[in-house]
């Protein structure tokens, strides 16, 4: 079917949904795509790649913008400031795309959206940073905070949160580590179908597969199109996962029998996890608090034909008192600041705030206020995020630990893009103490 849209203007759309309108990247991004199935693989890729890779990049190519601009990026027109954000991306990192066509294709945008006056104004202003790359200056190195933040495109304030805590060279691993791109990572139900077989079927449409050397059930896909094209996918023979997500599953080691409650679960990948190396034995609730995510649950519990599971929504900070001292083992991966899956979600360090930050830790202590009383004596509460801030993660469990001392810490870790494989992601492990 021949192409009836402009991949730019979607590109343009989308990114006015995520800076203009506050929608959340992910979502968005994979509304498009579902939306325009009938996009050759390549311009879908085209609209993936540009889409991310200007949130990615977004502080820097305003710094080189405002470089070239009399008008400063923050008093542009919403449209104007996107379609040269999107332009300078490409420029800058697309050397498959020739400067001319993409200035000349930003003139056509600004024109379609109703600015042609200001045509002239896009068309000297990509002209001008195409002629000066090699001019573009960057703070001095020595400038720390400057430097880095425009290098790797990270506000200040989380950059000097981490610098608190780690030497430059690891926050500096860690800011490129989330520009990386990366496969897709996947963990396959290991009861469903055998390793060889999981991997014959996989190429066999076409995917291309690589091994985690160290986690069994983790595999790394990339060179498809879309994952619901997928046979395999609409089977339930994997979901996706990252690796340092399944580390809970693995942590928690259910045995035959457990009963389980996921307190903030949607889209449901740890309590699945769970429930299959339950193995058929035990229950799992995988709890949510809306009705969008229980659904979300849902759909993946369907699509992975697991009895031993089900969906419930209900909110994290409100007791049930029906629940306690009923679970061998907690999860309770809570909602938080996610600067841990920037890579994935590059959107959220625009979005985040140090007051949001704080906020969160608050409500953090209050779910697992809530929730500690679920477990049963000698049983276990995993608590974890997908951030890096001490504040949600070491200050939380120590605080746990003081708050409730029936408790003790059995384990815990902080995993670090580019140090340990995987997301930014920490977990604690603790255990109830047996009645005297």
């Amino acid at each position: 079917m021949a192409s009836s849209v402009n991949e730019r203007e979607l590109v343009l759309d989308t990114l006015l949904m995520i800076t203009k309108d506050g929608e959340y990247s992910h979502i968005v991004l994979k509304n498009v795509l579902d939306q325009y199935q009938y996009l050759e693989k390549k311009e879908r890729a085209f609209i993936t790649r540009v889409v991310n890779g200007t949130l990615e990049r977004m502080i820097e190519i305003d710094a080189v913008i405002n470089q070239f601009s009399k008008v400063k990026v923050n008093k542009m027109k919403p449209v104007i400031r996107t379609i040269l954000r999107l332009s300078v991306y490409q420029m800058l990192y697309m050397d498959s795309v020739p400067d001319s066509a993409v200035c000349n294709e930003a003139v056509k945008l600004a024109q379609k959206r109703g600015f042609v006056n200001l045509k002239g104004f896009v068309n000297g202003v990509l002209r001008n940073i195409g002629r000066n790359k090699d001019r573009i200056q960057y703070p001095d190195e020595k400038d720390t905070l400057a430097w880095l933040s425009m290098r790797y495109s990270l506000p200040e304030w989380i950059l000097k949160e981490w610098l608190a805590v780690y030497d430059r060279e690891t926050v500096e691993r860690m800011a490129a580590e989330f520009l990386e791109e990366k496969p897709l990572t996947v963990r396959y139900n290991e009861r469903k179908i055998g390793r060889k077989e999981f991997l014959h079927r996989l190429e066999k449409e076409g995917v291309t597969v690589r091994e985690d050397p160290d986690v069994p059930c983790a595999m790394y896909l990339s060179g498809y199109d879309h994952l619901s094209a997928l046979p395999s996918f609409r089977e339930g023979l994997f979901q996706v996962q990252d690796l340092s997500s399944m580390q809970v599953a693995l942590w928690a080691d259910p045995g035959k029998d457990d009963y389980v409650i996921d307190v903030c679960a949607a889209p449901g990948g740890k309590a699945l996890h769970i429930a299959e190396l339950l193995d058929g034995t035990g229950h799992v609730e995988a709890r949510d608090l809306s009705e969008y995510k229980t659904g979300l649950i849902r759909d993946n519990i369907l699509r992975s034909g697991l009895t031993n599971i089900e969906a419930i929504c209900r909110d994290a900070t409100v007791d049930d008192a029906d629940a306690a001292g009923k679970a061998d083992i907690v999860i309770a991966d809570l909602p938080c600041s996610g600067l841990g899956v920037l890579g994935k979600k590059p959107d959220l360090k625009y979005k985040m705030t140090e007051q949001m930050q704080k906020d969160l830790e608050k409500l953090q202590r209050r779910i697992l206020s809530v929730v500690q009383t679920y477990v049963k004596p000698g049983g276990k509460l995993l608590y974890s995020t997908c951030t890096i801030n001490r504040g949600e993660n070491e200050e939380n469990a120590c605080w746990f630990q003081e708050t409730f001392p029936e408790f003790r810490l059995v384990r815990e870790k902080q995993m670090l893009p580019g140090n340990d494989a995987g997301d930014g992601f920490y977990i604690a492990m603790f255990q109830r103490k047996n009645h005297e």
